[in-house]
C-alpha cells in the first residue's frame, strides 16, 4: 500500500475518485432529484463532495482510523486484519462525515422538511452506511488496491 505522503495522496484521490462517484450518484437517486437538478448543480456538488471527502481522507478520517486501527490489540503482522480494521473505520468516519455534507447539501437545495434535522441525519447515514459499506469493502477498495499496486507503484519500479 502507500510508503509515502505523495502514494498517499494519489491512493486518496483514487479511493475518493470512485467512492464519490458512486455515492454521489446513489443520493441523488435516492432523494429523487436526479432529474431536476442541472448539470451544473450536480456537478457544483459532486465537486465540493470530492474536495471534502478528500481532505477528510487526508487529513481526519484517514489519520484517525488508521490510529485507532495501531491501538487495537490484535495481531498487524495480518495485513488482511490491519486492511479490514482500517476500512471498517475509514466507512464509519466517511459516511459520518459525508452523510452531514449530504443533510447539509439537502437542506440548502430543498430546504427543512417535516422531519427533525436528527431524524433526518439519522435516514441519510444509515442509507449511505448501507451502500458504503459493501461498496468499499468488496468493490472500491480491492479494485484499488489492485489498481494501485500493479499500476501506480509497479509504473514507480520501472521509472527508477
Amino acid at each position: 500500500m502507500p510508503t509515502n505522503k505523495k502514494e498517499s495522496f494519489i491512493f486518496g484521490l483514487m479511493m475518493c475518485s470512485g467512492m464519490v462517484a458512486v455515492m454521489a450518484s446513489y443520493n441523488l437517486f435516492v432523494i429523487g432529484t436526479v432529474e431536476e437538478l442541472t448539470f451544473h448543480t450536480v456537478l457544483i456538488e459532486v465537486m465540493c463532495g470530492f474536495v471534502l471527502a478528500l481532505l477528510l481522507d487526508l487529513f481526519v478520517v484517514g489519520p484517525l482510523a488508521k490510529k485507532i486501527t495501531f491501538a487495537l490489540p490484535f495481531d498487524k503482522s495480518k495485513k488482511l486484519l490491519v486492511v479490514l480494521n482500517i476500512s471498517a473505520f475509514m466507512i464509519l468516519g466517511m459516511v459520518f462525515f459525508m452523510s452531514l455534507f449530504g443533510l447539509v447539501m439537502t437542506y440548502v437545495g430543498q430546504g427543512l422538511s417535516e422531519y427533525s434535522m436528527l431524524g433526518m441525519y439519522g435516514t441519510i447515514f444509515i442509507k449511505n452506511f448501507i451502500l458504503a459499506l459493501p461498496l468499499q469493502l468488496l468493490v472500491m477498495g480491492p479494485l484499488v488496491r489492485f489498481v494501485f499496486t500493479n499500476v501506480i507503484q509497479k509504473n514507480k519500479a520501472v521509472v527508477h
